[in-house]
């Protein structure tokens, strides 16, 4: 089996990660489809209860804590659905990721583009 090193700073997202997040991940991706979205604005407690949320990811979500999410086992694929209902992108979570502003991770991806 292969271990895999971490990187500092970064959630790793493999199989048990997956596992964990699975209810989580499953609600961020039914936000694909408006009437959920609007399910979810208009009960979020209750929303998060029918996909069998843990308390863990149901605090994250009430507190719209993105790191804590990932923490969670949430995939930055799904949540970027989440995000998109608060108004954020995906430069927007890179930052929080990184403890940046949003405009100081566009500048770092800028500059990274240019090595």
């Amino acid at each position: 089996m292969n271990q895999v090193n971490p990187i500092p700073g970064n959630i790793m997202f493999d199989g048990p990660m997956a596992t964990k997040g699975y209810p989580l991940n499953k609600m961020c991706f039914s936000f694909n489809n408006v009437q959920a979205r609007e399910s979810f604005l208009a009960n979020e407690d209750a929303y998060c209860e029918s996909f069998g949320l843990t308390e863990e990811q149901k605090k994250a979500v009430k507190n719209r804590d993105v790191i804590a999410m990932l923490e969670a086992g949430g995939s930055i694929y799904y949540l970027a659905k989440f995000a998109g209902i608060l108004g954020l992108n995906v430069q927007d979570v890179g930052g929080l990721q990184t403890g940046m502003t949003t405009d100081e991770f566009k500048a770092f991806l800028v500059q990274q583009g240019e090595k």
